[in-house]
């Protein structure tokens, strides 16, 4: 019989988070859910501006702080003053203790406080350093600020490829591309570890929102490397196949065909139109691609004649691939997301039950429940004495400003 392990993988693994908004924090997220121990540092006052992001349109109006519980669970909260120098001090025993340091800090900026990776590495040579640009380490707008709406959507050419003929562009989900961009730095520090566990010895990884903005448009970049033809931009009218296209059914409801041409004949025969396949226009593949302009005209008029639960049965029997294009409220909503873990419930967060689950699964290895995120520095003393910090040494270090006292620690829940 195989005993199941109890412990969850990243247990005992030590990681310092000196990040700001969505995708340093949300790999920093990443970690924690499979035990390891996350220190949020924070600054004085407000500390993480994505503390207020729920509440700020377009993000939609909720009683719970969603965003930030989403991006920031399962870690402790410290709120020190990196400019100050007790909070040099304080920063070189979380590094000396840790053994993954993640940071979005600008270059330029985060040398200034200390945060530079040549001076990180001299306080510990073992360190995993992992950090998020927004346009890479060289070339002439390394230093540039980056932004999910702008380096990983818009400067990719994803954005412009995910319209449709004769539309501008449009605004994307924000955040989409920064969740993403967790993805690869938390494989880049799980990658680190590995190296480090061979060798015994540091690195100096990261990633960029504008690499993985280009990573997940690859298709179409590689494409232009080779000089391929420009992308033609999708029009339902006019589709490269009929076959794989969005339709709207009779009840509002629009669902996204995914099939080949190839199954031009199963397909009309489940909407009761076998007629069609003696059509000279749809005789077979080469015909159903020049004319697919008139078969989705008339796909068009047979999905709009039945709601969507007519045409999920006729197609759910007829194995033809199809997906419903659901409203992020709908997709809550389904249950397949409560199945598959893929949205799990959430522990003592205020007005909230649920939280999206982070997209990697490690079967038959334990995780951590999910709990709410930290309040504004509400582990300082805890983790300074942790850190070898006596009491005086903490009153003192009030006293000169690097961190805040009791008072002063604001609560954003």
């Amino acid at each position: 019989m195989t005993t199941q392990p109890t412990q969850s993988v990243f247990s005992g693994l030590k990681v310092v988070e000196l990040a700001s908004f969505i995708a340093a924090p949300a790999a920093a997220t990443m970690l924690s859910d499979f035990g390891a121990d996350v220190i949020k540092v924070e600054a004085p006052g407000m500390g993480d501006p994505q503390r207020l992001l729920s509440s700020v349109p377009p993000s939609p109006a909720a009683l719970g702080n969603y965003s930030w519980h989403l991006a920031n669970r399962n870690k402790r909260g410290m709120s020190i003053n990196l400019k100050s120098e007790g909070g040099t001090q304080i920063l070189k025993r979380l590094v000396e203790w840790a053994d993954v340091l993640i940071t979005n800090f600008p270059h330029g900026t985060r040398e200034g406080l200390h945060l530079g990776y040549d001076e990180v590495s001299s306080w510990n040579p073992r360190i995993i350093y992992a950090d998020i640009t927004g346009f890479g380490d060289a070339g002439p707008d390394a230093k540039l600020p980056g932004f999910d709406l702008t380096a990983f959507w818009s400067r990719s050419g994803l954005l412009a490829a995910t319209r449709d003929a004769g539309a501008p562009p449009t605004s994307p989900p924000w955040g989409s591309g920064d969740y993403t961009t967790a993805v690869a730095i938390y494989a880049a520090i799980t990658t680190a570890l590995y190296h480090r566990e061979r060798t015994g010895r540091g690195a100096n990884v990261g990633t960029s929102l504008l690499a993985t903005g280009v990573w997940a448009t690859g298709t179409l970049v590689s494409a232009a490397l080779a000089g391929g033809k420009p992308y033609e931009l999708n029009d339902r009218n006019k589709p490269v196949n009929a076959l794989t296209n969005p339709y709207e059914c009779g009840d509002g409801r629009w669902i996204m065909l995914a099939a080949k041409r190839s199954a031009f004949s199963v397909l009309a025969s489940a909407i009761g139109r076998s007629d069609l396949q003696s059509d000279p226009r749809f005789s077979d593949v080469q015909a159903i691609s020049k004319h697919a302009g008139e078969l989705a005209a008339l796909l068009d008029t047979e999905f709009r004649a039945q709601p969507l639960a007519h045409w999920k049965e006729v197609l759910d029997k007829a194995r033809v691939p199809y997906g419903i294009i659901q409203t992020p409220e709908e997709a809550a909503g389904d249950p397949q997301l409560r199945a598959a873990e893929i949205v799990v419930p959430i522990e003592g967060a205020a007005d909230l039950e649920y939280t999206v689950n982070n997209p990697i699964t490690l079967r038959g290895l334990p995780r951590v429940r999910s709990r709410r995120a930290p309040e504004h520095a509400e582990h300082n003393a805890e983790i300074l004495a942790q850190l070898g910090f006596s009491a005086d040494d903490i009153s003192q270090l009030q006293v000169a400003g690097a961190i805040p006292v009791a008072s002063e620690q604001e609560t954003v829940k």
